[in-house]
């Protein structure tokens, strides 16, 4: 079987959407699964509409495109800020965008009268993360001028929170989010079909005590793929935490003597020589570097230590003895690894759970088959990243 390679659990992502879903369904609340980790893999997005989620949401178009190429007809938002290259692209693939900027909404607006069509426009507000995002005090204004165009509609309001200056929401901050959701409805008169409360980083405030308000849409992607809350890293309790499988092969075993003192004045250097060895150090080398993945975004073998990684090379260190040449190692993955291992050329996919999947390159849509692998022991990954 090829390495490296990512296994994905099917039904654990699906349990996981399922799990969420009917925690937030009785809030009035309801989840769209964010794909952009994933690069929108078809077969996974099914799994995350087979859980229960209304839509799909990613922040490339390209990643929509393949979406849509796979034959899913769900809908789908696009909510990153659209490219004004991309308005006709958009237009065609993604119901729905979100925008901050008027000349792209114009854009977008004579794309889709010159297709006959009404595209959705959903306006992010900016409530403290300092990313994207329109400031409150300008809100109205940008969406009287959305009211008043053809070729576009407004379907809603929306924030992020935790992605840029990683912070929660407080309850103060959503309150003050759902107020600016009826100053909208005041000044332009029809209902706000979406209220989209920000990503996973929510999930506390809106599995909370307090009420939710106006809010009835969290766009999910890293709770549903790792189980876990971006903020803290918890667990999120009753989720899978190991959909995700990062396999590696060992290409060299052995011990080599500690290198003589040097003084690494490349910081980039000095990053990525993790642990110093002493004396003679037993280790082994597995195919797999920084161009693969976020090598820091890894959980280690137990007992074992990152020495350091190089562009195509892992390092690792551990006291017993090292596994064999050809042996496999497992890996399991927080939100940046899993992103840069989905995009990286030479990793393959292999889908887990549906005995329907086919093998093929996770670069050509539907990828992937049921495989028998060498299972190593894990440590608990290090998840503290966030993302949607």
């Amino acid at each position: 079987m090829s390495c490296p390679r990512i296994e994905v659990d099917l039904a654990k992502i699906r349990r996981n959407t399922q799990t969420l879903v009917s925690r937030l369904g009785p809030r009035g609340i309801s989840v769209t699964g964010v794909t952009k980790a994933v690069c929108g893999h078809p077969t996974i997005a099914r799994a995350m509409l087979e859980g229960g989620a209304v839509g799909l949401a990613d922040a490339r178009i390209t990643n929509v495109q393949r979406l849509r190429a796979a034959g899913l007809t769900d809908p789908i938002t696009l909510i990153r800020t659209p490219m004004l290259s991309q308005a006709d692209h958009i237009v065609q693939s993604c119901e729905t965008s979100y925008n901050t900027e008027m000349l792209v909404i114009t854009a977008l607006a004579a794309t889709a009268i010159r297709k006959g069509a009404v595209h959705g426009i959903v306006l992010m507000v900016e409530m403290g993360d300092q990313r994207d995002g329109i400031l409150p005090e300008n809100l109205a204004d940008i969406a009287q001028q959305v009211m008043q165009m053809s070729g576009v509609a407004l379907k809603g309001i929306s924030a992020n929170f935790a992605c840029l200056n990683g912070l929660a929401p407080t309850a103060l901050q959503m309150a003050a989010f759902c107020d600016l959701a009826n100053e909208i409805e005041g000044v332009c008169g029809p209902f706000l079909k979406i209220v989209s409360g920000g990503n996973s980083a929510n999930l506390p405030w809106a599995l909370g005590e307090h009420a939710t308000g106006r809010v009835n849409d969290l766009r999910l992607g890293e709770a549903i793929l790792l189980g876990v809350e971006p903020v803290s890293g918890d667990r999120i309790d009753g989720m899978y935490t190991d959909a995700f499988t990062l396999v590696a092969e060992v290409i060299e075993t052995g011990s080599k003597p500690a290198p003589s003192a040097i003084a690494l004045v490349n910081p980039t250097l000095a990053r990525r020589r993790i642990a110093q060895a002493s004396g003679v150090s037993k280790r082994f080398i597995v195919a797999m570097g920084h161009q693969d993945t976020d090598i820091l975004g890894l959980s280690m073998p137990v007992g074992s230590t990152l020495i350091g990684a190089t562009s195509d090379h892992l390092v690792i260190g551990m006291p017993g003895t090292p596994p064999p040449l050809g042996s496999e190692v497992r890996f399991h993955l927080n939100y940046n690894a899993l992103m840069h291992a989905m995009a990286a050329p030479d990793i393959e996919v292999t889908l887990l759970g549906d005995q329907s999947m086919r093998p093929s390159r996770h670069t050509q849509g539907e990828v992937g088959h049921l495989a028998l692998v060498l299972k190593t022991s894990l440590g608990p990954a290090d998840l503290n990243h966030k993302g949607n």
